[in-house]
């Protein structure tokens, strides 16, 4: 197999290939040009949108020409792909907008050149199709029957597919057929929702040019416990810093389980295998992995420094060594709140760990409300005390001298609450 897919493979990116051999020989024969689509529905992408780009750099560090496809013109109708309802229609302009944002976030972690990385939308060429020419040249190809086939298609026929989202793989097909004819892409990679769309574009070159290309698909990522990759209390992982801040997103990676810590380091980071195994091998602590793990992917996304700054922060939290509080998620409250003594349920609520009184309630009964020991209190080798009662007020001999104390809710959220 050739290397940079024996690389893929390694690193657990493989799930289906239309021809693994003949890709393989292309491949050995020299670079070769691939792409990877993204509709962009929002003003961010998420880590659901990012197995395909960390492949993505694997195949251009391996020497091969990477095409990032923003679909400005297909997100106007809308992928029914693993959607069990049809996307809400959003009008040009913030499709516009939406394009011009997440081209800057890919831009950041692939790093376009123009050669060996670039990005194209494809508004250029469907915003001004002539609908009776593309039916003519492209609908003529394809057939109803197989279309209904694909698990994509055969799913929303459950709960009704409206006539615009199947028209959604002819426009996909048709990428794949402008790509291969402008910059002569023969393989197109993604998520493994995506077969039923790359297989129909291959077909379509296929019939139309006589010319052999190639589909390749991943994983859909989930957790060991089957739960959807990258998401979290919040909802999705996204990697806007004014969405979701580098420290939550540190935190995510901080605390993942313990049977996802391999997996992850080598689909997440660009460490070489031989580290991401030492890092996980038997007898070793898994902390340290996962904290090589979060600084790494925050560091890929938000750069070095605010990878810094999340580490510091949760060090800090956890009470450990190095720590910097003033990189933690922060909330101002009023001191006299304090000095009059803070409901351990309203406090709770107003630094956002819980989104309701009822949550908070909720979390002080269960004993998920901890809040940090004052300097007059005896630590007797703790850091934070669980507060039962929902009745419970938190003074303001529980500030630091700085006029600051700190919350968890749960294991896993914390907030560094300033007085003022």
């Amino acid at each position: 197999m050739n290397p940079a897919l024996h690389n893929l493979q390694t690193r657990g990116f493989f799930q289906q290939c239309t021809d693994t051999a003949g890709l393989s020989r292309l491949m050995d024969q020299g670079p070769v040009c691939f792409y990877v689509g993204c509709d962009p529905t929002g003003p961010s992408l998420h880590l659901g949108h990012m197995v395909p780009f960390f492949a993505y750099r694997h195949l251009r560090d391996a020497g091969h020409r990477g095409l990032a496809l923003i679909g400005g013109g297909t997100a106007r109708i809308g992928d029914p792909s693993g959607k069990t309802e049809m996307r809400k229609m959003l009008d040009y302009g913030t499709l516009d907008a939406n394009a011009a944002s997440i081209t800057a976030q890919l831009d950041r972690f692939v790093g376009f050149d123009g050669e060996g990385a670039r990005w194209v939308n494809n508004r250029d060429w469907l915003a001004d199709l002539n609908y009776i020419d593309f039916l003519r040249e492209i609908g003529s190809h394809f057939s109803v029957n197989r279309m209904l086939s694909f698990e994509a298609y055969r799913k929303r026929m459950e709960t009704g597919l409206s006539f615009i989202e199947f028209n959604y793989q002819l426009l996909q097909s048709y990428d794949f057929l402008e790509l291969y004819r402008r910059y002569g892409c023969r393989l197109q990679i993604g998520g493994d929702d995506q077969w039923g769309n790359i297989v129909a574009g291959a077909e379509l070159i296929r019939r139309i040019e006589g010319a052999e290309v190639f589909g390749m698909t991943f994983p859909l990522v989930t957790t060991a416990d089957g739960k959807k990759m990258g998401k979290t209390e919040k909802g999705a992982l996204f990697l806007d810093p004014a969405i979701v801040s580098p420290y939550d997103f540190f935190q995510y990676w901080r605390n993942v389980q313990d049977a996802d810590i391999r997996r992850f380091l080598l689909m997440f980071t660009f460490l070489p295998v031989t580290e991401c195994e030492l890092l996980t091998a038997p007898g070793k602590n898994p902390n340290g992995a996962k904290e090589r793990l979060a600084w790494e992917v925050t560091a890929l996304i938000h750069g070095r420094e605010e990878a810094d700054k999340a580490m510091a922060g949760a060090r800090a939290a956890f009470g450990g060594a190095g720590g910097d509080k003033s990189a933690m998620p922060r909330k101002e409250l009023k001191r006299a709140d304090f000095e009059k003594g803070y409901n351990v349920v309203d406090l709770f609520t107003a630094a956002g760990l819980v989104p309701s009184k009822s949550e908070g309630r909720r979390l002080v009964q269960q004993g998920g409300a901890f809040v940090s020991l004052g300097p007059g209190e005896a630590a007797a080798g703790r850091e934070l005390r669980a507060l039962t009662d929902t009745a419970a007020c938190v003074g303001a001999e529980s500030l630091d001298a700085a006029g600051e104390l700190i919350l968890r809710a749960g294991k896993k959220r914390y907030c560094l609450v300033v007085s003022g």
